[in-house]
């Protein structure tokens, strides 16, 4: 009997200990409940409403706590000048809060970093305002707007609102701080529409320009003699420096000291033969006939000494530049004998410049509509646009040489971008048209395995990667056929920065910053 009831204690035990057990356990799940509750109430009650405003000169970036009636909402503001990109770096910025005419304010004398600005206002009145930035930076004053601004009576009506919300998409997005835009080259932009016809890329070769290039050519034969040791390719000669002289001194034919001293008796005796005569004429001793024979022998003789003396020494012939520029190209060596004729170097201002384009034949029916175009340069990757160069479409071919079968397109061009003369360069030909298309910058492109793709801004933290169907491109636009409207701001400058930031893993866009 005792062991019967034995068992029948140690079961009671048993099952009150299940229930105690259970008991504990229910109660430490209610509490867990209730801090969850309380940390979700809490995560969303912390929750920042973005704003984003632009004005011409600058981009607004605000994250603020909620506004109700009665309660401090904090309010960071970041300031970044459109022209650059770069942060308010120092100025005084005024925020309003304007709501059914009555208008709360704080002014800040200076931002608590670069560009970002710290303010707290507690609203008074609820409503459907705007909360309005004035910015003092120097003599200038500027002005930010952010219009439908909320402000709550209650909490309550504040939570009601957010769960009627939608929450911003993130797929295929990527966080890029304000912090880190400023630190880089970065810029963002709307898509343009523009006119926009054909192009036509093709390659040019640069020669200078007409009258921007001389060649020297030895007057007399003789031996070339560098007068100057210095005289090598690419030196800047001045107009009327020497360059040369040619000799003939050692030699028995065409020797230039004989020929200089023959003219000049030549001269010497016809000049006095004919201010004899001039007097002679008076006595009536010689004919007036007489008298012109001596006066054009003297006259031929004397242009044909000046001649001599001035281009001719003793010692030979002085070669001197024509024009100021820089030796281009020597075609002969010290001591090399040339004929008269023979060209000894050419010189170039290198100002103004000739490109001449091949064009493909069945580009032909465009050349008449060709009325500008864009150059890069192969190593810098450089574009210049014709008008910023100060150049224009000169003529087209209108038809092929036996030698090829392309069309020449020439253009002249002023040297301001350091273009060398014997390079090449890639054209790209613009074309009129009447319709228009929607084009962006080319840095704006990226491009992984022949899929393009842009970098489109959900706020100025945070870009979506869009993948785009692109057409033509003139070296600066690339036209857009899908994947962009344009109402869609993208990231123009900076793009493989944003690219590159996705490796660092995905950023709560909701977490806001951290100063």
């Amino acid at each position: 009997m005792n062991i019967k009831y034995l068992w029948v204690a140690v079961i009671a035990f048993l099952l009150f200990s299940c229930h105690q057990t259970h008991s504990t356990q229910s109660e430490e799940a209610d509490h867990d409940h209730e801090q969850e509750t309380v940390a979700a109430e809490s995560e969303h009650e912390h929750e920042k409403i973005q704003y984003i405003a632009y004005s011409d000169e600058f981009e607004l970036f605000a994250e603020s706590d909620a506004m109700v009636i009665g309660e401090s909402a904090e309010i960071l503001a970041h300031f970044t000048h459109l022209k650059n990109f770069k942060p308010l770096e120092a100025g005084k910025v005024t925020a309003h809060l304007i709501v059914n005419g009555k208008t709360v304010s704080q002014t800040l004398d200076e931002p608590v970093q670069k560009g970002i600005y710290n303010f707290t206002l507690e609203p008074t009145t609820s409503g459907e305002g705007q909360l309005r930035f004035d910015i003092e930076t120097g003599n200038n004053r500027f002005v930010v707007v952010v219009s439908d601004m909320d402000v709550f009576a209650s909490d309550g009506e504040m939570n009601e609102q957010h769960d009627h919300e939608a929450e911003t998409s993130a797929v295929n997005t990527t966080v890029f701080t304000k912090e880190q835009s400023w630190k880089i080259d970065f810029a963002t932009a709307k898509p343009q529409e523009n006119a926009f016809g054909p192009v036509i890329k093709t390659v040019a070769k640069i020669e200078p320009a007409r009258g921007e290039e001389e060649i020297v050519a030895a007057k007399a034969a003789g031996l070339v003699v560098f007068t100057n040791n210095n005289l090598v390719e690419g030196k800047t000669v001045t107009n009327g420096e020497k360059l040369f002289s040619i000799s003939s001194s050692e030699m028995a034919e065409n020797n230039f000291g004989v020929q200089l001293a023959g003219a000049k008796s030549n001269y010497e005796t016809s000049k006095a033969n004919y201010e004899r005569k001039s007097e002679l004429v008076k006595d009536h001793l010689v004919s007036e006939q007489e008298l012109l024979n001596a006066k054009n022998a003297y006259e031929t003789s004397k242009a044909v000494y000046e001649n001599l003396s001035k281009n001719f020494n003793t010692s030979g012939q002085m070669v001197r530049s024509n024009l100021s520029g820089f030796v281009k190209q020597i075609f002969v060596s010290n001591g090399q004998y040339v004929a008269a004729g023979q060209p000894l170097v050419s010189i170039s201002q290198n100002n103004r410049l000739l490109l001449t384009a091949q064009v493909q034949q069945k580009y032909l029916p465009l050349l008449p509509s060709v009325v500008s175009a864009n150059l890069t340069t192969p190593n810098s990757h450089e574009t210049y646009t014709l008008e910023a160069l100060n150049g224009k479409i000169i003529s087209f071919g209108k038809s092929a040489t036996d030698n090829s079968y392309l069309f020449p397109v020439s253009l002249e061009i002023a040297n301001h971008a350091g273009f060398v003369p014997g390079t090449f360069v890639e054209v790209y030909l613009k074309t009129t048209t009447n319709s228009k298309a929607l084009t962006i910058p080319n840095s704006a492109l990226l491009e992984e395995q022949g899929i393009y793709s842009v970098f489109v801004q959900v706020t100025p933290e945070m870009f979506e990667k869009r993948e785009v169907k692109i057409g033509g491109t003139d070296g600066l636009l690339t036209e857009v056929i899908s994947g962009l409207s344009a109402d869609d701001r993208i990231v123009t400058e900076g793009a493989m920065q944003v690219k590159l930031a996705q490796s660092t893993g995905a950023l709560d866009p909701h977490a806001g910053h951290v100063h």
